[in-house]
């Protein structure tokens, strides 16, 4: 069997409703498996309006607004009509890449016909409760995770540090690497852009410190706002640059009145806000990969991160940027200010991270995906 032979289910409890890193990665898979010609079906809750175009023909999953995250939806089962279009549809292989109501009841279902089922992890949802001062749930969390992922023929994740973290909490034992690329002609040093820096308050000597991605607690905000406070009482000079949305935002702003605001951005505006800051902070253990920390690195930024998974497997201490211990905020403002006065090394550590990202080139990435599905499809069948 090759590629362009299979027939692939694919689950999502967010396809195409909000603009994150595993949206954007599911989607690109789906335009490559399209491209092999292959056949996709995707299933998801979906929306009237979505922010964006979605890859390939979607079957929309039942499903309802999470309370005070309304532009995320859960899908709640699949349904006597959802069930009818997955068995016309004869999948060779399920894939579901959240671990929701809806994903379990098709893993189940794919199990009852013993078609392979493949499980891509794209954050560390174990680690959500803490975010929400409900920590004490992280252990139930991390077993119901494993229940499921347990009865998988595969797992999937974006980073080593993560398949080692998957290992540790056995979930599963045929575990793969699917990476994360990145759009060249959009993060790169070129796009740093001194005209748009001026047009925001920030002159040539500021180190302009910034933040990247969706404002949600599970980013770490908190800890990044008490990095830049205890920056500013060390008496080091810094502004600050956010770039994203979010339903923290309000919350956010008042922790950090003086931070310029970009809001949410696109396309090569993102290249260009990413590119005209200095270095960037991220201070998150929730993601498996950090598409944010390459998207720095490819623009030439040096980076800040918390040494968990994704980032350590991205950040080279002392080389492209710099690890930190998560949570220990007095470490993140020493490694900042390191780079306020030292501009050589800066530049040094910025060169260093754009070489490193050269190497992540989206079609290569999603051929091991094809991979792993046509092995165990493969295996199946011999």
């Amino acid at each position: 069997m090759e590629i362009a032979d299979l027939r692939i289910a694919l689950f999502s409890g967010n396809y195409a409703m909000t603009v994150d890193g595993a949206n954007k990665a599911l989607n690109r898979l789906v335009e490559y498996l399209l491209r092999q010609g292959a056949t996709v079906r995707v299933y998801s809750p979906t929306i009237d309006k979505p922010p964006f175009e979605p890859q390939g023909e979607l079957v929309s999953l039942p499903s309802f607004a999470i309370p005070g995250r309304s532009e995320y939806r859960v899908p709640t089962w699949l349904g006597a009509r959802v069930e009818a279009d997955l068995a016309a549809f004869a999948p060779d292989v399920v894939h579901i890449s959240s671990p929701d109501f809806a994903a379990r009841e098709a893993a189940r279902w794919a199990r009852d016909r013993d078609i392979p089922v493949v499980a891509s992890v794209h954050t560390r949802f174990e680690t959500y409760p803490r975010y929400y001062h409900l920590g004490f749930l992280e252990p139930a969390m991390e077993a119901w995770l494993r229940k499921l992922y347990r009865r998988c023929d595969a797992l999937l994740t974006p980073s080593p540090s993560m398949i080692g973290t998957l290992r540790e909490q056995r979930m599963n034992d045929d575990i793969g690497l699917w990476s994360r690329g990145v759009e060249h002609a959009i993060f790169n040093p070129s796009r740093r852009d001194r005209t748009w820096r001026h047009s925001l308050g920030f002159s040539d000597d500021d180190l302009v410190i910034g933040f990247l991605g969706r404002l949600v607690l599970e980013k770490g905000l908190d800890v990044f706002a008490e990095v830049l406070a205890a920056l500013g009482r060390t008496g080091v000079p810094h502004k600050v640059l956010v770039i994203g949305e979010g339903p923290a935002r309000s919350a956010f702003e008042e922790k950090m009145p003086d931070a310029c605001f970009v809001g949410f951005q696109n396309g090569e505006n993102l290249g260009r806000a990413v590119a005209s800051m200095d270095v960037l902070l991220n201070p998150s253990v929730t993601e498996t990969f950090g598409n944010v920390t390459l998207e720095a690195m490819a623009c030439g930024v040096p980076v800040v991160a918390a040494d968990a998974t994704g980032a350590a497997s991205l950040v080279e201490d002392g080389v492209n940027g710099f690890l930190v211990p998560p949570g220990e905020v007095g470490a993140f403002a020493e490694r900042l200010s390191r780079y306020a006065g030292d501009l050589e090394l800066r530049r040094r550590h910025g060169e260093a991270g754009a070489e490193k990202a050269r190497a992540f080139e989206w079609d290569a990435i999603n051929r091991a995906v094809a991979d792993t599905y046509l092995r165990l499809v493969n295996a199946r069948r011999n």
